[in-house]
C-alpha cells in the first residue's frame, strides 16, 4: 500500500522510463535520466548558492563536485553527499532538489560529488574518488568556510552505500566525521535475503535490475564480499559516526484469521 501522492509519482516515473529503448546503453540511460530529472526539478531555494563547481584530483582521475552553500555566511557545518543511481547514472544535477534543500533547511554547505560511473569505472573507482573529495574537504575546510568539526557524509541508495563504505574506510583516522546520513542504503548484495524475495517486483527497483547493476559495479564476484562494497559485511561496526538511516515506505497488508473469530474479529479487513 502506497501513499496516493507517491503512487502517482511512481506511475509517472515508470511511464517516462518506458519511453527508453529496453536495450539502451548505460551512457544513453544516463543522458535520459539527466533530461528527465531536469524536467522535474523544483525551484531552488533563494537562500542557497549553487554556482561553485570544483574539480578534485583523485587516483582514479579528476572528480567534479558542485557546492550548495547557504548564503548566511560564516563557518558552516557541511554534508558531503553522494547521489543515488545504481552506481551507473545520476549526478549532482539529478539530485539538485535534495542537496539544495538540505543546504537551505540546515543553513549549511552541501558538497555533491559527480563520482565515476560503472560499468566503465567499476568498484572501487567511485569510492576512491569520494574518498579524495572527503580528504580535500577536510584539508580545505577553512578556505571553504566550513567548520572542520562538523563535517558529515551521506547519500541515497548507491550513494548511501558509498557513504557507509567511507565511514568504514576513515574510521579511526584524523578525518573525524560528525554524522552519517543513509537514505535507503544498499548494504550488501545478497539477493536471497527476505526483503529481496518479498519485494522482488516492487516499485522503482526490481531484483532483476539489482542483479544487473550489481554485475556492473562489481564485475569481479569476489568484490561482492568486500566490506567497502558491501558495508553490512564489515566484521566490526563499532566506533562509526552517529547514523540516521531512512528506509522507503511500502506497507504490505495481510489478513490473519485468529482463533478469536467467535468474538467477531473475522469481520475485520486490511485497509
Amino acid at each position: 500500500m502506497l501513499d496516493p501522492e507517491l503512487n502517482a509519482f511512481l506511475q509517472y516515473w515508470d511511464e517516462e522510463w518506458a519511453a527508453l529503448t529496453p536495450g539502451a546503453s548505460p551512457k544513453e540511460r544516463r543522458a535520459f535520466f539527466e533530461i528527465m530529472a531536469k524536467g522535474m526539478r523544483l525551484t531552488t531555494p533563494d537562500d542557497v548558492e549553487t554556482d561553485d563547481v570544483r574539480w578534485i584530483d583523485s587516483p582514479d582521475g579528476p572528480v567534479r563536485v558542485r557546492i550548495f552553500r547557504h548564503n548566511f555566511g560564516g563557518m558552516q557545518p557541511s554534508l558531503i553527499y553522494m547521489h543515488g543511481g545504481a552506481w551507473t547514472q545520476g549526478s549532482p544535477e539529478t539530485h539538485w532538489d535534495i542537496t539544495s534543500r538540505v543546504a537551505s533547511w540546515n543553513r549549511q554547505t552541501v558538497i555533491s560529488i559527480d563520482y565515476a560511473k560503472a560499468p566503465e569505472h567499476p568498484f572501487p573507482s567511485a569510492l576512491n574518488q569520494c574518498a579524495s573529495v572527503l580528504e580535500w574537504t577536510f584539508a580545505n575546510a577553512g578556505t571553504l568556510g566550513l567548520d572542520r568539526e562538523k563535517i558529515a557524509i551521506g547519500g541515497d541508495s548507491a550513494g548511501a552505500n558509498l557513504a557507509a563504505a567511507l565511514s568504514l574506510k576513515f574510521k579511526g583516522t584524523a578525518q573525524h566525521l560528525r554524522a552519517l546520513l543513509l537514505i535507503y542504503p544498499v548494504c550488501d548484495f545478497d539477493l536471497s535475503r527476505p526483503s529481496y524475495k518479498e519485494n522482488h517486483d516492487g516499485p522503482l527497483l526490481k531484483v532483476a535490475g539489482m542483479e544487473a547493476v550489481r554485475a556492473m559495479y562489481c564485475p569481479n564476484p569476489e568484490n561482492l564480499k568486500n566490506p567497502l562494497a558491501a558495508p553490512l559485511l564489515a566484521p566490526d561496526h563499532s566506533d562509526l559516526p552517529p547514523t540516521f538511516i531512512a528506509v522507503a515506505e511500502h506497507v504490505r497488508t495481510a489478513v490473519t484469521n485468529w482463533s478469536t473469530v467467535a468474538a467477531g474479529f473475522s469481520q475485520l479487513r486490511a485497509g
